[in-house]
């Protein structure tokens, strides 16, 4: 028995044609020394990241100059994670076309254009980067090699990683959304960072439900349930690297502060920075209601699936 056939109403509103696509990004497209370069800084007075992302208000130990430096470190990581998400997105997108590259033309221009969009994502992160290490302080350490980690991710079946990237763009509109509702405390380039972003994976996230629907259309419900099961795999070794993660933040935020947290400090700090981590990259994709939506399209039962797993992660 082959997948089911798509009717869910929230899913076809979001299907695109390809040669729309193609025009809307190019609507969109938008250039990264618009964005940061030149007189545009980073203001290190300010947070750069949304307060409902990071949860640094739920720490009972730290002090208003405190939250601003985890803040930052937060916003390292936030931008050190996306440059590894997006360096395993482009071979894994450009790997889905390559099988028909005779098919479609406006289907292999629209998904080379989304390729060709997630370089130059992963170029405006690192600039942010080289922007971030030139005015703090502190070393701030992330979790890799990436390249290890796309390794891991993309051995998973294709459904599965397809998932995973879907979960993550319509994330992205959950984050931008939150730095507009904290907009007077946050540094305006990293709103006009998360602004842009989203921008773009709009326009991928309908691509990448393209993708999923392809893939799943030729699989049994059987083979759709193993996707699933891949796909919390997936989650899972996110989910310890984010672990990890968390423990290179709290080194980073001591080192920026000059603190020594205790015993009882450390294991709040790591117990509410994991949640944090675990939300912002894992659980606010699996809640959206369009990704819930597309996987119900496929599978009611797999959408009630993560529907149960989701609030651990959120």
């Amino acid at each position: 028995m082959l997948g089911a056939t798509v009717s869910n109403a929230a899913v076809n509103a979001e299907v695109i044609s390809y040669p729309e696509s193609i025009a809307a990004a190019q609507k969109v497209n938008w250039r990264i020394e618009d964005i940061i370069g030149g007189d545009k800084r980073l203001d290190f007075s300010k947070h750069f990241m949304p307060e409902s992302l990071v949860r640094i208000d739920n720490l009972t130990f730290v002090n208003d100059e405190e939250k601003r430096i985890l803040n930052q470190i937060k916003g390292h990581t936030y931008l050190s994670i996306f440059v590894i998400v997006e360096e395993l997105i482009v071979p894994f997108v450009l790997d889905h076309v390559r099988a028909s590259l005779d098919e479609d033309d406006y289907r292999v221009r629209a998904f080379l254009q989304f390729a060709g969009e997630e370089v130059k994502h992963i170029q405006l992160f690192k600039k942010f980067n080289e922007e971030f290490e030139a005015g703090f302080a502190t070393e701030c350490k992330i979790i890799g090699p990436g390249s290890d980690i796309a390794r891991t991710i993309l051995s998973h079946q294709p459904l599965a990683v397809a998932l995973m990237i879907l979960g993550l763009e319509w994330a992205t509109q959950q984050h931008y959304v939150e730095s507009v509702k904290d907009d007077a405390s946050l540094d305006p380039l990293f709103r006009d960072l998360l602004k842009n972003h989203w921008l773009e994976e709009a326009q991928h996230a309908k691509l990448d439900i393209a993708m999923v629907l392809a893939l799943a259309a030729t699989m049994s419900k059987e083979e759709i349930e193993k996707a699933v099961d891949e796909f919390l795999e997936i989650g899972g070794f996110l989910d310890a690297g984010f672990r990890q993660q968390t423990i290179l933040e709290l080194e980073a935020f001591e080192t920026a502060t000059g603190r020594t947290l205790t015993e009882a400090e450390r294991e709040e700090f790591l117990n509410v920075q994991h949640q944090a981590n675990r939300s912002t990259y894992i659980g606010s994709g699996l809640i959206h209601p369009k990704f819930l939506a597309t996987l119900g399209s496929i599978d009611s039962g797999q959408r009630a699936r993560i529907e149960a797993v989701a609030p651990t992660f959120c």
